[in-house]
């Protein structure tokens, strides 16, 4: 979906501009390719740039104000620019962008996840500067990943939400400011050891590495603790020699079987290769639904009742107010906007 905007700090008759993006959904490390739209105002204009960000709404803790919701730039590219822009003239600009490994999964199976990526659009002219376009920028998963989320559900796990947190994974190799959480529900087989399991993916180049945290239940004479584990597997996907069903079983004992206690991010895991691990009993019976198929049916209760045509309208809803703020952040710093302790701009 297009947002369409005056560029409002260019004042009345400035130019407009609508940026379309190529059909289909990008994946994590691959292109992402379009057009921008530009249409000339009342005056000729002389055109500095037109860049991209890629924007997330991700989720933080304040210590002293509590949990709040903000926009975080975490690319930019500048595909345009130093070109006249005549009045009332349209042209065309084409891009392709290459996105971040890490760049979020909003989607699987085409069912969105409550994700919320944006690309926004940035037109600099004569010195002024505004973000006038807004669009949801889709990602599916890579082979890998798809493969994981699949085997999870094949042993019985099922889906309960996704966000965006702020902050770092202690010990692994994590680029941009956020991470990605992707939280199950145990099967019966682990229900008594584990409340919960976050799944977190971190992709490069040529691997993708794994990262599970089990919120592990306390029993009579312990208290419940967090532990994490992290394992790296190659990008070939399910098209792969591994039984993907036996290696994340393998995973999953590991992790929940350890018996020592460790800080919410810190890891104890050893980076596993993708075989190496001896094959175990399923913790589903083989039959149960997979996570693609569970979010197809339980897509009302994903991030509290997104679905499809409501993540669009979220989209505009998240970011209306940050698309003109001029501050010229660099997302490379790792800094984040307009966070606030009650998640409201």
């Amino acid at each position: 979906m297009v947002f369409k905007r005056l560029l409002g700090s260019l004042g009345v008759g400035g130019p407009t501009v609508d940026t379309v993006l190529d059909p289909g959904a990008a994946r994590p490390g691959g292109l992402l390719s379009g057009r921008v739209h530009l249409v000339g105002g009342t005056a000729d204009h002389d055109v500095e740039h037109v860049a991209l960000e890629l924007v997330a709404r991700v989720e933080t803790e304040h210590e002293e104000h509590g949990d709040g919701e903000g926009v975080v730039v975490f690319d930019r590219h500048v595909v345009g620019g130093s070109f006249r822009l005549a009045a009332g003239a349209e042209t065309s600009v084409p891009f392709t962008v290459a996105l971040p490994w890490e760049t979020p999964v909003t989607e699987l199976y085409g069912q969105p996840l409550g994700i919320v990526l944006g690309v926004r659009t940035e037109l600099a002219v004569a010195g002024a500067r505004d973000k006038g376009d807004l669009d949801q920028l889709t990602v599916a998963p890579l082979p890998a990943q798809e493969a994981v989320l699949e085997a999870l559900g094949q042993l019985g796990f099922g889906f309960r939400s996704a966000d965006l947190e702020y902050g770092r994974i202690g010990g692994t190799g994590q680029q941009l400011p956020f991470y990605q959480e992707i939280e199950l529900t145990p099967p019966p087989a682990y229900a008594h050891q584990v409340n919960e399991i976050e799944l977190t993916f971190l992709a490069v180049p040529g691997a993708l590495e794994v990262v599970l945290e089990a919120d592990k239940r306390g029993g009579p004479f312990s208290a419940g603790h967090d532990a994490l584990s992290r394992f790296t597997v190659p990008h070939e996907g399910p098209s792969g020699p591994q039984d993907w069903n036996t290696l994340v079983d393998g995973w999953i004992r590991e992790l929940v079987e350890h018996r020592a206690s460790y800080g919410s991010h810190a890891v104890y895991g050893h980076e596993a290769g993708y075989g190496g691990h001896e094959p175990g009993h399923s913790g589903g019976s083989g039959s149960g639904i997979g996570v693609g198929t569970a979010v197809l049916a339980g897509a009302g209760v994903i991030a509290g009742g997104i679905v499809a045509a409501e993540v669009v309208d979220e989209v505009g809803d998240f970011f209306e107010d940050d698309s003109d703020d001029d501050s010229g952040d660099d997302p490379d710093d790792g800094s984040a906007e307009d966070f606030g302790g009650d998640g409201e701009d």
